[in-house]
Order: C-alpha cells, then sequence, then structure tokens
C-alpha cells in the first residue's frame, strides 16, 4: 500500500520553493560573475593542493588556520609569485619588440628573404607547385600576424597599468577565498554532498573522479606546458636568440597541441639558423628541441596524470580550442577539464546501467 497523497498545496509549495531555490541560486551566480575567474581559480588550486594542506595539517597537529596559511604562503612563493615575474618580462619583451618592429631595427621582410634564397632550387620548385612560391605575399602575412601579436602584447602591457586596482582585487579574492576552501574544505564538500539529491555511492564516485580529473588536468596540462617553455626558452636564450622569455610561453601555450606543439616554434627558428650559415646552433636546437623538449610530453604526462584519466589526444585539441573561444585564457584549464568530466559521467553512467539488473517486461 502507498501512502496518501499529498494535498495540493503542499506540492504547491514544494514546487514554488524549487523555483526560488533556482532564481535565489542563479541572482547569487549573478553577483559573484564579475569575480568568476578569480572564483574558478580559487576552488582549482585549493583542489589541487589539498593533499600538501592535509600533510601539514597532520604536522601541525590538526591545527587548520595554520596550515591553511602555510599552504597559501607556499602557493604565493613557488606558483603565484614566479608567474607574475614572467607575465611581467612577457609584456615588456612584447612591448619592445613591437617598438624595434615599427621603428624598423626588427626588418621581418628581410629576415624572410634570406631564408627563401637559402632555399635549394628542388624545395623551392616543390613550394611552388602547392602555390607556396610567393615570398612576397607569405611575408606580408608573416608580418601582419607578427606585427598583431606584437600589437596585443602592447596592448596588453597598457590595460595591466590601467587594471592594476582591478588585478589586484582579484588577487586577493582568489587567495581569501582559497585561505576558506582550504580550512574548510571538507566541511563544504559534505554540506555540498548533502544537498545533491544523488545515491551516496553515486556522490562519492563522481567527487572522487572529479578531483582527480582536476589534479590530473591542471597538472598534464599546466606543468607539462611550463616545463616545455622553460625547457626551450632556456636553450634559446643560450643560443642568444630573443626575445626568449615569449617564445618559451609561445612554446608552453602550443604544448596543449598534442605532437606538434612546441615544434611550431622551435622547428621554424632551427631553419631559418641552418639556411643562413648558423649551423652550429640550428644543429643543437634540432636535436635539442627532439630529443629534450619532444620528450617531455611522453615522460611527464603519464607520471602525472595516469592512465584513467587520459584524454584522446583530438580531444585535448578540440576541448582547448573551445574553451579558449569561449572563456579566455580560463578555457586553457576549463575546456579540458568540462572534456574530462564530461567523459568521466558517462563512464560512471555506462558502469551503472551494466550493473543494473535487466528489466522485467
Amino acid at each position: 500500500m502507498t501512502g496518501p497523497d499529498p494535498p495540493e498545496h503542499a506540492v504547491l509549495e514544494d514546487r514554488l520553493f524549487h523555483v526560488l531555490l533556482v532564481a535565489v541560486s542563479l541572482a547569487f551566480l549573478w553577483i559573484l560573475w564579475p569575480f568568476y575567474g578569480a572564483v574558478l581559480w580559487g576552488i582549482i588550486i585549493a583542489i589541487v593542493f589539498a593533499p600538501l594542506y592535509r600533510r601539514l595539517l597532520r604536522s601541525m597537529r590538526q591545527r587548520r588556520t595554520l596550515a591553511s596559511l602555510a599552504t597559501v604562503a607556499i602557493i604565493l612563493l613557488i606558483v603565484i609569485l614566479p608567474l607574475t615575474l614572467v607575465t611581467a618580462s612577457l609584456v615588456q619583451e612584447g612591448t619592445s619588440l613591437y617598438q624595434r618592429i615599427e621603428s624598423g631595427e626588427v626588418n621581418l621582410g628581410r629576415y624572410f628573404q634570406q631564408v627563401a634564397e637559402a632555399l635549394p632550387a628542388w624545395v623551392t620548385n616543390l613550394l611552388a607547385r602547392f602555390g607556396l612560391a610567393d615570398f612576397g605575399a607569405l611575408q606580408e602575412r608573416l608580418s601582419a600576424i607578427l606585427t598583431r601579436s606584437a600589437q596585443f602584447l602592447a596592448a596588453q602591457a597598457l590595460n595591466i597599468g590601467q587594471n592594476t586596482l582591478n588585478f589586484v582585487l582579484k588577487l586577493f579574492i582568489m587567495l581569501y577565498l582559497l585561505f576558506f576552501l582550504l580550512r574548510d574544505g571538507a566541511e563544504l564538500s559534505r554540506r555540498l554532498k548533502n544537498a545533491i539529491p544523488l545515491r551516496a555511492e553515486l556522490q562519492r564516485s563522481l567527487s572522487q573522479r572529479f578531483a582527480v580529473v582536476i589534479r590530473a588536468t591542471i597538472k598534464g596540462n599546466l606543468v607539462v606546458a611550463v616545463v616545455q617553455g622553460a625547457l626551450g626558452g632556456l636553450i634559446l636564450w643560450l643560443l642568444g636568440i630573443q626575445p626568449a622569455v615569449l617564445w618559451a610561453v609561445l612554446m608552453g601555450v602550443l604544448s596543449l597541441l598534442p605532437a606538434v606543439g612546441t615544434a611550431l616554434v622551435w622547428v621554424p627558428i632551427a631553419v631559418y639558423l641552418l639556411v643562413t650559415g648558423a649551423t652550429w646552433q640550428g644543429v643543437v636546437l634540432t636535436l635539442y628541441g627532439a630529443l629534450v623538449i619532444g620528450s617531455v610530453d611522453n615522460i611527464l604526462r603519464p607520471i602525472l596524470v595516469g592512465k584513467d584519466t587520459k584524454m584522446p589526444d583530438y580531444v585535448v585539441l578540440i576541448s582547448t580550442l573551445g574553451g579558449l573561444s569561449i572563456f579566455g585564457f580560463n578555457g586553457f584549464v576549463l575546456g579540458p577539464m568540462i572534456a574530462a568530466m564530461f567523459i568521466t559521467v558517462w563512464d560512471i553512467f555506462s558502469a551503472s546501467r551494466a550493473e543494473a539488473p535487466p528489466a522485467i517486461l
């Protein structure tokens, strides 16, 4: 037997409360939207550094506030401060490059012409077959792309100067939120699980996989990008190729592209060195790029990510480009993270369907 149906007014009250719940939640998200980047990175960094916080918590005899402060201080020293210094150097080099292009000190056309004249005849003929022998047009396109890139960096330098207060405010919000997420993360997680209308085992599986996916995405993408960019910038700096920081950051970003990422930067530079007479520099850069930079992804990513959370290369590429186009810089992480969670949720759903008993017709 089933109990009596609830009164009609009780059902209406439940529906109205659910509408109110959704409306208030959307309003709260609307209020947070101007600072969504700070909130997002606060949550991501808290999840990534939660194991460090727990280790410090044990060593500090369960003093949550002290352990959280220590964790935030470590994050400032090893993540935020170096990133700020690299960003400042990048903007400075981009602005300097733009000024040198505008003054004529850097003549992109001359560099491109040197490469074209040094190419052997068979390469020139091969390019002609594919309609790529019009070096003048290619030179103009390349110059336009590099000039726009330098202009963008110069504009970012101006924006950073004008929006310093906004940047400092968002950084403060992120660090402030990070402190409380680390200190009260367990309690917040428990309350969130109680509010979500899912079975306990499903909640546990989702929360565990969610934390694993975020850590794997951050470590697998950002750490590999930082290492490849740093190694590439180091060899270019040692070879006297400037601006080294600009090329290093570009290699770090392009490392998201599977298989050919960083090669899109160091291969053209190596070719230019070889065809313009800097033979030993070109050979060193080629060997270093192929053996050192190229092997980082194959060595580090399986260690940092693991086999269970590795996504196909084409999913990484599409989700990264899609995330960047929708969310801007934050899409660098959001795109692959959403794709990984998409795969995870469907894996859990498929496993639950496989374990479910067959329906009786």
